[in-house]
């Protein structure tokens, strides 16, 4: 999508600070993180929001999970980390384009 900041991401014509890429997935630090560490795990493919997803999404889904604790160590959240993943305008989503948010580190995560 054309006007999507993340596909814009993907094609690299805005800057990210890259964590992690292969051929389906991209991972980059949030530019307006919750915790020391806060990261977005994003599908290249444009998929709007989780609500959007159905089996043929599975694979993906499943490596972008199975990918985030992975990462997660990488980024010195040993001790442990969130995972959150807002779904359309009334679950809190502010782009639309599928992402998982990993966040951790200190001590001032609320409790949910």
């Amino acid at each position: 999508m054309s006007d999507c900041i993340f596909c814009k991401i993907v094609a690299g014509q805005l800057p990210s600070n890259k964590v992690y890429e292969d051929e389906d997935i991209l991972a980059f630090h949030d530019i307006h993180p919750v915790a020391p560490v806060h990261f977005l795990l994003i599908p290249k493919r444009h998929v709007e929001s989780l609500a959007h997803c159905d089996d043929e999404h599975a694979p993906l889904l499943g490596k972008m999970l199975a990918l985030a604790p992975k990462l997660a160590k990488e980024q010195g959240l040993d001790s442990g980390f969130r995972t959150m993943i807002n779904t359309g305008r009334g679950g809190g989503q502010e782009v639309f384009h599928l992402h998982v948010h990993v966040f951790g580190g200190g001590s001032h995560l609320p409790r949910l």
